[in-house]
């Protein structure tokens, strides 16, 4: 029996879609908060910096950025076909592509951080 790559593309959209309306706008109030002036407690750097470097806050942010980024290449690919772009093949290649990538450098960038 044969995997159904929609499946996959599908589930990506909806978690990334699902996680993106639950998180970015807490995100937004915080940034706000944060261009203020306002900046809690919890958000100076040095806390930041300790929740990245640890494997949980790596993992969270990691999910986050890969879900949302999928959910964003699903989006671009839709939004391209009601354009009137009718090269899906080419759109889905290079969005998807896109995505990847920023996985990736997500990835390495994480790992990256001590």
């Amino acid at each position: 029996m044969a995997i159904a790559k929609k499946a996959v593309v599908w589930g990506l959209f909806a978690g990334g879609g699902t996680l993106t309306a639950f998180i970015y706008p807490a995100l937004i109030a915080l940034f706000l908060l944060i261009a203020t002036g306002n900046v809690p407690a919890g958000l100076q750097y040095e806390q930041i910096h300790t929740f990245a470097a640890s494997w949980v806050g790596k993992a969270v942010l990691f999910i986050v950025l890969f879900l949302s980024l999928w959910h964003a290449a699903h989006r671009l690919r839709v939004v391209a076909h009601d354009f009137g772009i009718r090269k899906d093949k080419l759109i889905a290649n290079a969005v998807y592509l896109v995505a990847t990538l920023g996985t990736l450098m997500t990835a390495f960038y994480l790992i990256s951080i001590s």
